[in-house]
């Protein structure tokens, strides 16, 4: 049976976690080779998937930015150890500084990768939501998607959701004098939001 996008999304994180074990023990001197046959099965499949990004479901397409967001910051990390290695430094030499020095670096990756994923939004737009019951039910499979990603409860079953939705576009219709009003789903800072306004 062919795997399934979950499937392939945990062997990718599987695979990440093991290139790192395996780039540790080769610059701790226990293995001879950089693992390069790990690295290109990663590579390989990340490149599968930015091709078909755009098919991706919310919470697939916020796993896998993760998964190569943290591929990207290792790999920039290795690749320079690797260069120091190769230019005559000892691999057992690489110094404790020098790996606080890459750790602030993959922390301020991690940083501006987060503040990348803040600006990921699914947008909706209602003119009257009791007559729009499919795009409710598609803002609300996009907040529950998000809020998978992001480990968080749904807190919130459909009727309450529609019931909120048909209420607040009214409130802000009659506010801002408005024909539509406009739903986003965005992560930050890994909350997920529901923002409305007039559209």
């Amino acid at each position: 049976m062919a795997a399934t996008t979950e499937d392939q999304l945990s062997q990718l994180e599987k695979d990440i976690r093991q290139l790192q074990i395996e780039y540790d023990s080769y610059f701790a001197g226990g293995r001879k080779r950089p693992p390069s046959d790990t690295e290109w099965r990663v590579k390989t499949t990340i490149s599968k998937f930015s091709e078909q990004i755009g098919r991706l479901k919310y919470a697939q397409s916020f796993r896998f930015n993760n998964l190569a967001a943290r591929y990207a910051k290792f790999s920039e990390m290795w690749r320079k150890r690797l260069k120091k290695t190769e230019a005559g430094h000892s691999a057992y030499a690489y110094s404790k500084v020098a790996r606080e020095l890459d750790q602030k670096r993959l922390e301020e990756a991690s940083r501006q990768h987060e503040a990348h994923l803040h600006h990921q939004t699914t947008q909706v737009a209602f003119s009257d939501p009791r007559r729009e019951s499919e795009k409710v039910q598609s803002l609300y499979r996009s907040m529950l998607e998000a809020k998978k990603a992001a480990g968080q409860e749904a807190g919130i079953n459909f009727e309450q959701f529609h019931k909120f939705v048909r209420q607040k576009t009214q409130q802000l219709k009659k506010q801002l004098g408005c024909q539509q009003v406009q739903y986003s789903v965005s992560v930050e800072r890994g909350q997920v939001k529901l923002k409305a306004k007039g559209a």
